[in-house]
């Protein structure tokens, strides 16, 4: 990798700021160091000519399982759902990524350079997620940040899978009672521990609490340390999973929104950031029957802050397909850009190295043939810390 790389001539899309024609990137050590049209570009720096190409920061999955849930592999790929609990916090997705999964070397060539992945939706509370890069030999390489989420599911999957095993929760009303039965709990063991810290702190010879390591995390949550990222398809669920958030003063994100197209007053009253799709799925369940390409369209123009997102349908390869669609179906196209960009990286806590062009930001940069919202437009290169990780083979 060249440690200073030029990239001159295309049209620049910075997302937060204006269009740059003819511009600029210039990149030292992995980092975006200068931007613009009239940038000097030092005798030793590799020159990328990008004429007529389109150049933007690299697309963010806001949610997904790649590296998790292997491509091509059967069960013993499956690491994302650990259905044998209904509350699982402690679990982490940095301890089950797999770098050499297909899925994750897809990213690069659909210009998609960092996602949010972790545990599915079995349980009530599944696990930890954590935001990597689509590129890395091995777990140190790729993660951005290992605590990014701890996600929560409501509606039919934890339902379905543990009335399978004929144990709670089997109604919406017990999904709803595990999460509040295991913050209240995690509330007691925080004043446990707030109480030894004080008798500690007045010289008293006490043993501390038993440490319980779903109880810490849950702390993290209670403490706005981390949010809760939480799977809601139905409009109903979606309320309950405010309604819960609310009651426990934490942070949230919606997974899915699948019919907040229903209730966008409302979740624009409420200022809940939505992580919407997939919506290339049919209707293969009941609280999917109102799924449309409508959501982000409508939410958006209400104000909600958007995310777009996989789910792993499609292949990281085909990512572009889902602001595509958005936009054939009303969003508008500087919105969806953002929504797969700079939105994303903000609902992620990860603005400040990704997300735009920018200096200072981690150089993820793709080059694009065409406008990226145009279906004939195709990923050219794709350069992750300023290291290209992607080039499209010339016919």
């Amino acid at each position: 990798m060249a440690k200073k790389i030029a990239i001159i001539g295309g049209t620049i899309l910075p997302i937060t700021s204006d269009p740059i024609e003819n511009g600029v990137i210039l990149v030292e050590n992995g980092k975006i160091a200068k931007i613009g049209k009239n940038v000097d570009i030092p005798d030793n720096a590799e020159v990328i000519e990008a004429k007529g190409k389109y150049i933007l920061p690299g697309f963010i999955d806001a949610h997904t399982h790649q590296g998790i849930w292997q491509d091509s592999v059967g069960w013993e790929g499956r690491d994302f759902n650990e259905m044998t609990d209904p509350a699982t916090p402690h679990l982490r997705a940095i301890d089950a990524i797999y770098p050499e999964d297909r899925g994750l070397a897809d990213g690069p060539e659909g210009g998609v350079t960092a996602i949010n992945t972790g545990p599915g939706s079995a349980n009530v509370i599944g696990g930890i997620f954590a935001v990597i890069k689509t590129h890395g030999k091995t777990i140190d390489d790729l993660v951005v940040k290992p605590d990014a989420a701890l996600k929560v599911a409501f509606g039919e999957n934890p339902k379905r899978v543990y009335n399978e095993q004929k144990k709670a929760p089997t109604t919406r009303m017990a999904v709803a009672a595990v999460f509040r039965e295991q913050f209240t709990e995690a509330k007691n063991y925080m004043a446990k521990w707030e109480h030894y810290k004080k008798q500690i702190e007045k010289g008293e010879d006490v043993a501390p609490p038993e440490i319980n390591l779903k109880m810490e995390t849950l702390v993290k949550v209670l403490k706005k340390e981390m949010p809760i990222h939480a799977h809601a398809h139905r409009a109903d669920d979606i309320i309950t999973a405010i309604r819960l958030a609310e009651e426990f003063d934490i942070n949230i994100a919606l997974i899915h929104a699948t019919e907040g197209h229903l209730i966008p007053e409302y979740l624009a009253k409420k200022k809940v950031p939505c992580i919407v799709g997939p919506n290339l799925i049919g209707r293969e369940k009941v609280e999917l029957k109102n799924v449309t390409f409508d959501t982000p369209g409508v939410l958006e123009k209400h104000g909600v802050k958007i995310a777009l997102q996989s789910d792993t349908i499609p292949p990281l390869r085909y990512f572009q397909l889902i602001p595509l669609l958005a936009v054939k179906y009303g969003m508008d196209e500087k919105e969806a850009l953002k929504a797969v960009t700079i939105n994303p990286a903000e609902i992620l806590g990860i603005a400040d190295r990704m997300g735009s062009l920018e200096p200072g930001k981690d150089a993820d940069i793709v080059i694009w043939t065409d406008h990226p919202l145009e279906f004939k437009a195709r990923v050219e290169k794709t350069f992750i810390n300023g290291e290209k990780v992607f080039e499209l083979k010339k016919a």
